[in-house]
């Protein structure tokens, strides 16, 4: 195979991927926006909805026996705070059915909890919102959903909370897998062979402390190694073993976290998003990093790409010209879904505002890791001009 190009194709959607662009935008982007949900939720005024974006992503197996796509995607209410809501398709690509009510809104005392957990406290540390979740698969087919929870009270006050569900209706929450502030939380879906689970953090830097509430916030600079007895925790923090670059980086002022990792024959594909700053704002991208299969936080056995494998444009935030666009320059990926051939379908939000698809090819983007690589604590560049 020509390790520089690759045919891609999902249900009827095809073209070409190369080193240079390795993600082929789908054609019929966006692909759920707030006009699609409205439909189904706008009749309730406090759920009228401005944005659709950040969506985790599973395939299950449907009442009919088929493969279907399940998004839960995050969206802003007129409020101010995100909701999460879930929708689903036969194809992964459009037709998308949206449920009548959220599946998860701040926490309340009339929601399901795990033995033990601290309702009072996952209740204050969801009032704001919850956002951007990761459905991370675990096995036995459930899945461990990893959310950002906003206080209501303290500003830049956000934890990464836990739920479990296997069937995307009932969903029990254990509340947060850290008491240290953080985002961007993702699980690998198997346990080492000591039986260790791992997953990859992203806690706050420790570099602003308030009065009272302890350090908030942070330059949000490293990936860190999480390790636990079980995907549920508990979870300890380990060391860095990605850190945002130096110099002209497009990872240069934040790194974290996008999509669950996925098995591969290359290693553990770790699709993760980064920001560069600028004179006229702060661009976030995707990269791309394999980890060892069987050690994937020894960071000297991560494999960066130092070149993006997407970049914010104009086709990745196609709406109306009255439409509120939350953020610009900004494609976010929560989930990606592996299918035939290599193909991985990358979900990711654009301008925090509608949610897009595209597809790439693992080949290729292994080869960006072999070609472009970078090193991860230090961000040197491992290649010449």
């Amino acid at each position: 195979m020509d390790r520089t190009q690759a045919h891609v194709e999902l249900n009827g959607f095809e073209g070409t991927v190369t080193i240079n662009e390795p993600v082929l935008r789908y054609p019929g982007n966006p692909i759920l926006t707030c006009h699609d949900v409205n439909k189904v939720w706008g009749t309730d005024g406090r759920l009228y909805t401005y944005t659709v974006h950040n969506a985790g992503m599973a395939e299950v197996t449907g009442v009919n026996g088929k493969n279907q796509t399940i998004m839960l995607f995050r969206s802003h209410i007129a409020d101010g705070r995100s909701v999460i809501g879930k929708a689903v398709s036969d194809n992964g690509l459009n037709s998308w059915r949206v449920d009548p009510r959220p599946l998860l809104l701040p926490a309340t005392e009339n929601d399901v909890y795990a033995e033990g957990v601290n309702v009072n406290s996952v209740i204050e540390s969801e009032a704001g919102g919850v956002e951007d979740i990761r459905v991370n698969p675990v096995g036995n087919d459930l899945y461990v959903l990893t959310y950002s929870a906003y206080h209501e009270q303290i500003p830049d006050r956000v934890k990464v909370m836990m739920a479990i569900t296997k069937d995307f209706r009932t969903v029990i929450r254990y509340g947060p897998i850290s008491e240290q502030d953080m985002r961007n939380v993702v699980i690998f879906p198997e346990p080492d062979k000591n039986k260790t689970w791992r997953a990859l953090l992203r806690p706050n830097d420790k570099v602003r402390e308030v009065s009272g509430s302890g350090h908030i916030g942070g330059s949000f600079g490293e990936i860190c190694a999480g390790f636990a007895p079980s995907p549920t925790g508990p979870w300890e923090i380990g060391n860095a073993i990605m850190r945002s670059g130096h110099g002209p980086s497009a990872f240069q002022a934040k790194i974290g976290p996008g999509a669950p990792p996925i098995r591969t024959r290359y290693g553990w594909l770790n699709i993760f998003h980064g920001v560069r700053s600028t004179m006229a704002g702060n661009p976030y991208t995707l990269g791309v990093a394999f980890h060892d299969l069987e050690d994937p936080t020894d960071p000297s056995n991560i494999r960066i790409s130092a070149k993006p494998i997407l970049m914010p444009s104009r086709s990745d935030c196609l709406v109306r010209d009255t439409d509120y666009i939350h953020v610009p320059n900004v494609v976010f990926s929560c989930g990606a879904l592996t299918g035939h051939n290599d193909i991985v379908a990358i979900y990711y939000g654009g301008n925090d505002t509608v949610m897009n698809v595209g597809l790439a090819n693992i080949q290729i983007l292994n080869e960006m890791c072999n070609v472009f690589r970078l090193n991860p604590l230090s961000g040197t560049h491992l290649y010449s001009l």
